[in-house]
């Protein structure tokens, strides 16, 4: 949950007030100033650069709430509590906007870390926790955003009632100023030939109706740690218009997705399905018909076990532009979290990947080719047949002292690792009840884990 709510303040022509007179003063006066304000400063002392602000009116005394008359805005910044408190008191009371510097506690609104790029700005905040580490994401950013970003947006802000009135498709016309702005037209705008930019965004405008249709982007959002997510994957999840989730994609990596995008939640679970697939998959087109960049986020990758390939055989059928992102599978990421190596020159000269829950719901694998010995499994989705797994290895000649690891949520903080044997591991899943989504890993890799985990979120069993 957010502690304050970042909104941007019009205060062009209005009176603000400063309480204080030193230099942390000056600074918030400039920034008020910028921003087109009238500022007044209130102190009993007040230093020359203050004074020598132009468009500050100085009161030399001290605060009193008759000073509040007529005030829009009020930032507190004396180096004395007891004031500073008292001003905030008082703007409370008339229901006026209060920042005490460095005091979170007191204020109603606090000043960020500002990466001035106007008409474009950014703005950073901790909500007080550590402003270093805000001005260190400021200072990222400043290299990331050059100055010229400024005629960029200022060139934007000239044409956007144009753009508007003629494309008229919400969708379409932010797939507009999505080729606009990131293709040759926003180029020259920032080597300074916005001659040029016009002209080319006129065509653009022209051929209107040849503005891209609807598409969908067949993303994998690996097995859990937004760290872990890919930057195409990132910048796609940021241009879509509507986001089809899965229930193994985890809440933070859903977060990351567009603020204002619609987000449709389709998840699965065990003879729990919110939409068929069939379904899912007619919603894929018939969002993409509509002219909508459609996201289809699934979790680890999506043609591993993800049913992608089902999807976009029905989007080929449908001549439905698509593209696919790969992510992280579970096996790779959630061993690797785990400190299990998939192989190992001592233990396993090769790896399988099978799912526990076949179409039909059974559990009907090829026992024999599971059970050959220097090699890895990993099962997918077989939790709820750990049972029959370990009985069948065990019956087709695999040694029932085989290590095997549960792991729980992996990647993430909830993760939890229950290791045995395939004797052993059926009863202490039935004790500890782990939580899906788990991954099973069966071989000699697994005793590699007492050297090499690393990750502990939670703790091990």
């Amino acid at each position: 949950m957010m502690d304050f709510l970042p909104i941007f303040l019009n205060v062009k022509g209005k009176l603000c007030l400063v309480v204080g007179g030193g230099e942390v003063a000056a600074r918030k006066a400039g920034v008020l100033l910028d921003a087109g304000a009238k500022v007044r400063v209130v102190a009993p002392q007040i230093k020359g650069s203050l004074l020598a602000q132009q468009g500050v009116e100085s009161i030399v005394a001290r605060f009193d709430a008759l000073h509040l008359e007529g005030i829009a805005l009020v930032i507190a910044a004396t180096d004395d509590r007891s004031i500073n408190q008292q001003v905030s008191e008082q703007a409370h009371a008339r229901n006026i906007p209060v920042n005490v510097v460095d005091d979170p506690e007191l204020c109603s609104f606090i000043m960020p870390a500002i990466l001035d790029r106007s008409p474009l700005m950014v703005a950073f905040s901790s909500g007080g926790a550590s402003p270093v580490l805000t001005r260190m994401m400021r200072g990222m950013l400043e290299s990331m955003i050059p100055q010229n970003y400024s005629r960029l947006a200022a060139f934007a802000e000239r044409f956007r009632q144009q753009v508007k009135q003629r494309v008229t498709n919400p969708a379409k016309r932010r797939i507009f100023w999505e080729n606009a702005l990131e293709g040759v037209v926003a180029e020259k705008v920032l080597t300074g030939d916005e001659n040029s930019a016009e002209a080319m965004l006129q065509k653009m405008l022209e051929d209107e109706d040849n503005i891209q249709r609807g598409e969908v982007y067949l993303v994998g959002a690996g097995p859990g740690d937004p760290d872990l997510l890919t930057f195409r994957a990132l910048r796609l999840m940021q241009k879509a218009d509507v986001v089809v989730y899965d229930n193994l994609v985890s809440k933070p990596i859903v977060e990351m997705t567009r603020r204002d995008a619609e987000r449709i939640f389709v998840g699965k679970k065990r003879a729990d399905h919110t939409l068929r697939q069939e379904e899912i998959n007619a919603l894929l087109v018939r969002l993409a018909k509509d002219g909508k960049r459609v996201l289809r986020l699934k979790g680890g990758d999506p043609f591993i076990f993800g049913r992608g390939g089902e999807e976009i055989e029905t989007l080929a059928a449908e001549g439905i532009p698509f593209q696919v992102v790969p992510g992280i599978t579970a096996a790779s990421g959630v061993a690797s979290y785990a400190g299990i190596p998939l192989t190992h020159r001592d233990y396993a000269q090769s790896c399988m990947f099978v799912t526990g829950h076949l179409k039909d719901g059974t559990m009907n694998l090829d026992w024999a080719a599971l059970a050959r010995p220097k090699q890895t499994v990993v099962v997918y989705m077989g939790l709820h047949g750990l049972d029959t797994l370990c009985a069948q290895l065990i019956a087709h000649g695999m040694p029932e002292t085989t290590p095997i690891a549960i792991v729980q949520q992996g990647t993430t903080r909830n993760q939890r690792v229950f290791t045995g044997t395939l004797h052993t591991l059926p009863g202490i899943a039935k004790r500890e009840q782990p939580q899906a989504p788990t991954l099973i890993i069966i071989g000699g890799v697994v005793k590699l884990r007492e050297k090499l985990q690393w990750f502990h979120p939670q703790g091990d069993e």
